[in-house]
């Protein structure tokens, strides 16, 4: 609260403004906890592309890359498995496992719902990291 000392000739009215900056401050508290999140999406593991001049390894059988191929196709591996069976074999394959990434691949024409879908069931049957693998990671660029 503010005094005047001194003399006054008269009425002076003079704003106290502390309990406005108080209460300003309480409703940018109030506001900055209510500001919802924004949403990180899936969180995705891309594998790095060779470099040109090293050789070829063959390839990590511990390796799981699940396909979505045109007509609602399924492989995991190069084996033929049904959208039923995918969270199953999926459980089956991670069960035993300390490392619980596999990759998924989807062919151009295949819409993006179908290759969501099957990151869905992937994550559903316990497989923490599941990364994306494109035609031009494929091609190393």
């Amino acid at each position: 609260m503010g005094m005047a000392v001194g003399e006054s000739k008269g009425v002076v009215s003079e704003p106290n403004v502390v309990p406005l900056i108080d209460v300003l401050l309480v409703l940018i508290i109030i506001f900055m906890v209510i500001t919802p999140r924004t949403p990180s999406g899936i969180q995705t593991l891309l594998p790095q592309p060779t470099p040109p001049d090293a050789k070829q390894a063959p390839p990590d059988t511990r390796t799981i890359v699940v396909q979505v191929l045109q007509g609602g196709q399924l492989k995991i591996n190069q084996d033929d498995v049904r959208w039923g069976d995918l969270g199953p074999r999926l459980f089956d394959i991670f069960k035993e496992r300390a490392d619980k990434i596999a990759f998924v691949k989807g062919d151009e024409n295949v819409p993006f719902e179908q290759v969501a879908r099957a990151i869905d069931i992937m994550r559903g049957s316990g497989i923490d990291h599941v990364g994306l693998i494109t035609a031009k990671i494929e091609a190393g660029q």
